[in-house]
């Protein structure tokens, strides 16, 4: 006789399959899968041309563009394997419990396999958010201490572990060019580069005033106290130079030595750069390098970037999406609260996104967050096209 939970439990597994195969097949349409299949067989004859290294920059795009096609076709087909699999399991398992042996061991299989695809067919459709042209890029991500004072200062510092320790959680690198301490405690300003695929197009989505709510530990009257600091976010291109030409008549640049607290973030070096672009009041710094050369470098590739997004914001309207909406570094202007008191919660002003595991959050759990805005920005690009 047929074991009636164990028909339940197949009956719910076949449903799930059935919607996780067709939210796969959905997924071959909307990220392009046959015409990236082709692009992957035309880029595996020119990896293979024995002059292809004639050229090292274009032997470069060819190898990065063949890796991630790569990468993208194999996690597409891995989901197509899993979900034949799991079809092979749903068989045994409805033959078993015909004979009147329901095999849990089966089942409690099935139920797995289902769960691990539903996860991984949802990160496939959130790389599908990612349409933009430099949402692949690495990420210079710029943190500025807002109206709060002391408070502000220190919310800056606890914004940059947030940051990276959500890199770390995605596998992402980290490096931290430039930090200003604050003067009590605190910073009040900090450039890092996260590095890897998609960085930038993560990122993205926190651009904005970032609000803090809680009991000041600088107070000694240990009253609540709000505080602000914002995050602006640049794509990192390496041919940054192509798009824009410095003139160096146009720089001041300083050397000065970093110091203070700043030494748990960023190594301690007499030659720290700092260079401000006169024309456009644009400033940077980086004394994260241990020689004035390979922090120059690195100041002037972060300028150029920065240069390059003002060029490109300049020269189209539709660019205005990677500068993002800017307001004032205060009041009514925030993108998220994260709120410790009186009560628990973190809460996204533009997607309503909400928890009251405020801890987690600050620990660099934000993905959550991060896909409701980037979902909230493709509704908003659909619905004007």
């Amino acid at each position: 006789m047929a074991d009636p939970k164990a028909e339940n439990a197949l009956r719910d597994a076949q449903a799930s399959l059935d919607q996780l195969e067709e939210r796969w097949r959905a997924a071959s349409d909307y990220l392009k899968i046959e015409a990236n299949r082709a692009r992957h067989r035309e880029l595996a004859v020119a990896v293979e041309a024995p002059n292809l290294w004639d050229d090292q920059d274009h032997a470069r795009e060819v190898t990065t563009e063949f890796g991630r096609l790569s990468a993208d076709l194999e996690s597409f087909d891995r989901l197509g394997s899993a979900l034949e699999d799991c079809r092979v399991l749903v068989d045994f398992s409805r033959d078993a419990i015909a004979e009147g042996e329901a095999d849990w061991s089966l089942l409690n299989e099935l139920e797995g396999g289902v769960t691990s695809l539903e996860a991984a067919l949802t990160a496939l459709e959130v790389q599908s958010l990612f349409s933009g042209p430099y949402d692949e890029n690495d990420a210079i991500a710029d943190l500025h201490a807002g109206a709060g004072g002391t408070d502000a200062q220190d919310w800056t510092e606890m914004l940059l572990r947030m940051y990276v320790r959500w890199a770390e959680r995605r596998g992402f690198g980290v490096e931290i060019d430039e930090v200003t301490e604050g003067q009590e405690a605190g910073l009040l300003s900090a450039t890092f580069i996260v590095k890897g695929r998609f960085a930038y197009g993560w990122l993205s989505a926190e651009r904005g005033v970032h609000r803090l709510v809680r009991i000041s530990p600088f107070d000694s009257q240990a009253r609540r106290q709000t505080s602000f600091a914002s995050l602006d976010v640049t794509p990192l291109l390496a041919d940054n130079a192509a798009e824009v030409e410095i003139d160096e008549k146009d720089l001041r640049v300083d050397t000065y030595r970093s110091s203070g607290a700043g030494g748990q973030h960023v190594n301690k070096t007499d030659s720290a750069i700092r260079i401000t672009h006169l024309p456009t009041g644009i400033v940077v710094s980086c004394q994260n390098e241990r020689s004035q050369h390979q922090n120059r470098a690195r100041a002037l590739q972060i300028l150029e970037a920065k240069l390059a997004e003002r060029a490109r914001a300049e020269r189209q309207a539709e660019m205005d999406a990677l500068s993002g909406e800017r307001g004032d570094n205060a009041w009514g202007s925030q993108i998220r609260s994260y709120v410790q008191a009186p009560y628990q919660l973190v809460k996204d002003h533009r997607t309503d996104h909400e928890t009251g595991n405020v801890d987690a959050v600050l620990d660099g759990d934000l993905d959550g967050f991060m896909e409701a805005e980037l979902r909230r920005q493709r509704f908003r690009e659909g619905a004007r096209s």
